[in-house]
């Protein structure tokens, strides 16, 4: 933190590297383009430079960070619009018992899984099922399972409840594995 506050070049750069991609996957779960998440991402890191005097570290620099980009991607988000797909069917329905279990567990996808290639692909695929999810639950998910976020950062970030936060992240899993239950059930 000395030395981001003392204009350290080499400690930006490093900061940069390590987060640009974490931000970015976040950004795009906030904004309705990639276009829009990169400059979302650019104007968080003009907002880290300007504003890193003002971290008083009551927070993780990676939580603060996350919190500098969700002001800056609700900024962009007033000015661009957004598409919000309209689901008339639940595909969760009857997925689950009145105690809240599986009726029938999705099939562990780790165990079918014979190679780094084929881990890299499936990777791939759940990257690409994020995308199916609807823009709260993409978010909870992407902050907890990808960037490893608690659920009290995650809440503080989003604006949510405990209790929201969990339903979303249940409901976010839920979806990502009835996808893949189906595509590799498929093939």
């Amino acid at each position: 933190m000395d030395a981001l506050r003392a204009g350290d070049e080499a400690a930006f750069v490093s900061l940069v590297r390590l987060y640009h991609p974490r931000l970015l996957r976040f950004a795009e779960t906030l904004v309705p383009t990639r276009a829009v998440a990169e400059e979302v991402v650019q104007d968080t890191w003009l907002g880290v430079i300007k504003g890193i005097h003002k971290f008083e570290g009551r927070s993780s620099l990676r939580t603060w960070l996350f919190r500098v980009l969700v002001n800056r991607a609700r900024s962009a988000g007033a000015r661009e619009p957004r598409n919000i797909p309209l689901h008339d069917v639940d595909p969760l329905e009857g997925r689950f018992a009145a105690n809240d279990h599986w009726r029938d567990p999705p099939e562990t996808w780790s165990d079918r899984v014979d190679s780094k290639l084929v881990a890299e692909q499936v990777a791939a695929r759940v990257r690409a099922c994020l995308l199916q999810l609807p823009a709260t639950q993409r978010q909870v998910i992407t902050l907890r399972d990808l960037e490893g976020l608690d659920a009290a950062d995650t809440c503080e970030l989003l604006g949510v409840s405990v209790a929201n936060q969990r339903v979303l992240l249940h409901r976010a899993r839920s979806r990502v594995r009835s996808i893949l239950d189906v595509e590799l059930r498929g093939s």
